[in-house]
């Protein structure tokens, strides 16, 4: 029952690993920066990184870390920007919109299997200890 319990804890904080990147992410859309590699660099998007956990061959959650995502930043003009070059350019987050929605509602998803399993858990170990009372 245990080993239940920190498999669903263990997706409950990996979904708010997502949450956060993603929260991040957005709050960040406009934080723009050199295109010039010794300038101020451009927000830097987030994406969580999930791992599988093992433990003698059986499932034990997951571990989850927010990591970069590896996008570049998107070259836009703006030549009124402090960070622009010579041409006028600066550096924009490639961050979209969409994909964080969909990440927020995969997000959203996760917590609530993962409470629904603590649940069904809780519900388990009260009709045991029921049917352990009743035996005494």
């Amino acid at each position: 029952m245990l080993g239940t319990i920190n498999i669903a804890l263990s997706g409950l904080e990996a979904a708010s690993k997502r949450v956060n990147a993603s929260a991040s992410n957005i709050a960040n859309l406009q934080t723009v920066g050199s295109v010039e590699a010794d300038g101020k660099a451009p927000y830097d998007p987030l994406t969580t990184k999930q791992t599988a956990l093992n433990i003698d061959g059986n499932g034990a959650g997951v571990r989850s870390e927010i990591v970069s995502a590896g996008r570049p930043f998107v070259p836009s003009y703006s030549p009124d920007s402090p960070f622009a070059n010579a041409e006028g350019l600066i550096g924009v987050p490639n961050i979209n919109l969409a994909e964080e929605a969909v990440n927020l509602l995969i997000a959203e998803t996760t917590y609530k299997a993962n409470i629904a399993t603590l649940k069904t858990a809780e519900e388990l170990s009260d009709e045991l200890l029921s049917i352990v009372d009743d035996r005494a």
